[in-house]
């Protein structure tokens, strides 16, 4: 299986069309977060959504096509959300790091099942694999852009590096929990908003030599 092939989807035009195209995608969500790559089929996504099976061929094509297209529509929304969770209470330093971390671990989180599904996905096919590194690479753009200005309060020799690595430490342990839950690798039970608590305290201390408040 393979979502190599590029995305040259004829546009929806009519309110009607765009409306079954939009059906079709939510059909097709919902398959994969309840039974993954192999719950989602053409004939499948058509039934669920309410439109022939030659509805979702002539606007997506074969299922490579579809799961594209599905992958290219998380994204997009996974995107959007960061985006609107990046809404710090203050403009202190602290404040915008505790917004940047918890904006990706709560946006992590709204996505946990179908997240899930694409980095399995991601794990024996090349094609879903590289375009979740570019979006991921794209979150880390939106990630550092907000936390411009805290860049010259970072008291290190390399400000941009310490930022990487904290985008990389909360993106791998989102990653992992997302993908083998909160006990895989440790027996301590903590929630998401633990989790969260504790990141914002690692990324206060690391980039800016203080605990957050």
């Amino acid at each position: 299986m393979s979502t190599e092939p590029t995305l040259d989807l004829p546009p929806a035009q009519q309110a009607r069309s765009r409306l079954t195209q939009q059906r079709i995608l939510e059909a097709g969500t919902a398959l994969l977060e309840e039974g993954g790559t192999e719950a989602l089929t053409v004939a499948a996504v058509a039934s669920r959504a309410g439109v022939s099976v030659g509805s979702v061929y002539r606007r997506f094509g074969d299922k490579d096509r579809l799961l594209a297209a599905l992958q290219h529509d998380m994204i997009d929304q996974f995107r959007a959300d960061i985006i609107q969770r990046f809404a710090p209470l203050r403009t202190d330093p602290a404040a915008l790091v505790a917004s940047a971390v918890t904006g990706l671990t709560e946006t992590y989180q709204a996505h946990e099942r179908l997240m899930r599904v694409f980095l399995a996905a991601g794990a024996t096919d090349a094609a879903v694999a590289r375009v979740g590194s570019e979006a991921a690479m794209d979150a880390k753009r939106v990630f550092r852009q907000f936390l411009e200005p805290i860049v010259l309060v970072i008291h290190a020799p390399e400000p941009e590096l310490r930022l990487d690595v904290v985008y990389r430490l909360i993106y791998g342990t989102c990653q992992n929990r997302v993908l083998y839950g909160e006990l895989f690798e440790s027996d301590r039970s903590l929630t998401w908003r633990q989790l969260t608590d504790e990141l914002v305290g690692v990324a206060c201390l690391y980039l800016l030599g203080a605990p957050a408040r």
